[in-house]
């Protein structure tokens, strides 16, 4: 198994498991990752996990293109890269599409691949010394496939800096640029996440999801649609069992049943 999932309670953590390649990724660790996101979207609501935590084994979170992979796409035709960089494709837009929260713990270095990893995460805490790159041009190729979560999250600016240097930045700088939520040492990542998990797994869940889709719709929505998108949405969440529940707490001073 190139991942590793393991569930506690609320929380599933999933972890790369290639630490003797850097957690880089081949067509195993594509497959099973995808499969994974695809098995939780598809699931139903209340068996689903609250929250999920995507690390990586041994001394990085991600290195990228396993480099055996890569000696493989110098021989492939054209449709053969089309094909495989659908696959790839595939998989980021199945980890952005989770309906529960996606917190990215990154440690040592997210390069290439490993940035786009950290880009479809909702939440990303990072050690202190951990280093980032969008390495693809030092090989004579391109963060394609990650960029349109790459620069929905750092911007266009950072991004003609980043894309086009391939240059390593500092967490601190990942943070500036939105990439990162939280930096801190390594040591202490883990009690930070879990600050983040205690406020997911405090609310409701089925309006986290939707809080998932709002973002996604808004953002990419004329002024005028993304408005009136909003309105039905309010208006759909007032009336939900969920919503009438968390109204009716708080009126009564009561804890909602998602907290039992």
């Amino acid at each position: 198994m190139t991942i590793t999932t393991q569930q506690d309670g609320p929380v599933v953590r999933v972890t790369l498991n290639r630490p003797d390649v850097r957690n880089a990724f081949n067509e195993e660790l594509i497959a099973e990752l995808t499969a994974w996101a695809e098995s939780v979207s598809a699931g139903p609501a209340p068996g689903r996990p609250r929250v999920a935590v995507l690390a990586g084994a041994g001394k990085v979170f991600c290195a990228g293109a396993d480099l055996t992979w890569m000696s493989k796409m110098v021989g492939y035709t054209h449709a053969e890269n089309v094909r495989d960089a659908r696959t790839m494709a595939r998989m980021f837009e199945a980890l952005d599409a989770l309906p529960i929260p996606l917190i990215g713990r990154v440690h040592g270095a997210a390069l290439g691949g490993g940035v786009g990893l950290a880009a479809v995460c909702d939440i990303v805490v990072a050690a202190d010394d951990a280093a980032f790159a969008f390495t693809e041009v030092k090989l004579g190729i391109l963060p394609a496939v990650i960029s349109p979560y790459a620069i929905a999250k750092i911007g266009r600016s950072a991004a003609r800096e980043l894309f086009l240097t391939g240059a390593r930045f500092t967490a601190e700088r990942a943070k500036e640029i939105g990439l990162v939520h939280a930096v801190t040492e390594a040591n202490d990542l883990d009690r930070t996440i879990a600050k983040y998990v205690n406020d997911l797994v405090t609310s409701a869940p089925d309006a986290v999801a939707a809080a998932k889709r709002l973002i996604a719709e808004v953002a990419h929505r004329p002024r005028t649609d993304a408005v009136d998108y909003s309105i039905e949405a309010i208006a759909e969440r007032r009336v939900s069992s969920e919503g009438q529940e968390g109204m009716g707490a708080f009126l009564a001073k009561r804890p909602p049943s998602w907290l039992k």
